[in-house]
């Protein structure tokens, strides 16, 4: 393997990982604050994805389809907590896991009602549709820098809404005792609803920004939950540095593994779940 192959194998390890962040930082999110099995986070992907193809296509702009997208997406998420999900915070897990489950059947029937069962492509935007030359034959796509810098972007404001500001502080608080923080005077029915929107929102962004790349098909939630679950279980439940951490070390590993291993390719993650496991049963930085 050359340098320029080298080079844009590890910025496709990144993109991805990156991706696989903003869909893990939302499921780690609503299990680790709101104790929430959430088996439809992918069907929120999946919905991202759809109104990135529906909206670009209304609008002529990605840009504004994903700014509109985020916004009903994060909507729908409020709508989703009040309507089913706080009825289900001190229920079995059990409960949540049947619930969610039947939620993935519900999404895809309405998927296909109102999309079909075709694949989309999803056009990328003019000023990003051009290619950096790294070697005479080798370039490498402008969008998926963009994939990229949007997700470090949401990383960064994550992080600083959780550490930096008040509703982060209420929301940490919320985490590690509910019941004094409710004591306190914080109002936890809504900050589950806020966090409860904030995953489904970064899960949807997640899929609009994707779309373009990987294109709109159905069950296209389903292989990136599985990811998301691997990701949470070696970050460390409820935590989003671990969350961001786990999910680079996945893209490296799937990354290079297709590269130089693709006979294995479909077991590294799973061996290096299995690993990390072995190692720290609680994952890398549980909280």
């Amino acid at each position: 393997m050359d340098f320029a192959t080298f080079l844009i194998q590890l910025l496709n390890s990144v993109q991805y990982g990156l991706l696989l962040f903003m869909l893990a930082a939302g499921l780690t999110l609503i299990f680790g604050i709101m104790g929430v099995v959430n088996l439809a986070h992918g069907s929120f992907y999946m919905l991202g994805a759809y109104l990135g193809y529906s909206l670009s296509g209304h609008f002529g702009s990605l840009t504004l389809a994903i700014l509109g997208g985020a916004g009903l997406a994060v909507l729908f998420g409020l709508a989703l907590e009040w309507l089913l999900f706080r009825h289900f915070y001190h229920r079995d897990h059990l409960d949540q896991v049947l619930l969610t489950f039947g939620l993935i059947y519900i999404f895809e029937e309405l998927r296909s009602i109102l999309w079909g069962d075709d694949v989309h492509g999803v056009p990328i935007p003019a000023m990003l549709d051009w290619s950096i030359p790294l070697t005479d034959t080798l370039s490498y796509p402008v969008y998926r820098l963009f994939i990229s810098g949007v997700c470090m972007a949401l990383a960064l404001g994550l992080y600083l809404l959780i550490s930096k500001t008040r509703l982060g502080m209420k929301i940490r608080a919320g985490a590690f005792n509910r019941d004094m923080a409710e004591s306190l005077g914080v109002n936890i029915k809504l900050i589950h609803a806020i966090v409860f929107a904030l995953g489904v929102g970064l899960a949807a962004v997640a899929g609009m920004v994707a779309a373009p790349v990987s294109s709109v098909y159905p069950n296209m939630g389903s292989s990136v939950l599985i990811m998301c679950f691997v990701v949470v279980v070696i970050g460390g439940i409820g935590s989003v540095r671990g969350a961001l951490i786990s999910a680079l070390l996945v893209g490296l590993v799937d990354t290079f593994g297709k590269v130089l291993l693709p006979s294995m390719a479909g077991m590294l993650v799973y061996m290096l779940m299995a690993a990390v496991l072995l190692w720290k049963p609680e994952g890398l930085f549980k909280q």
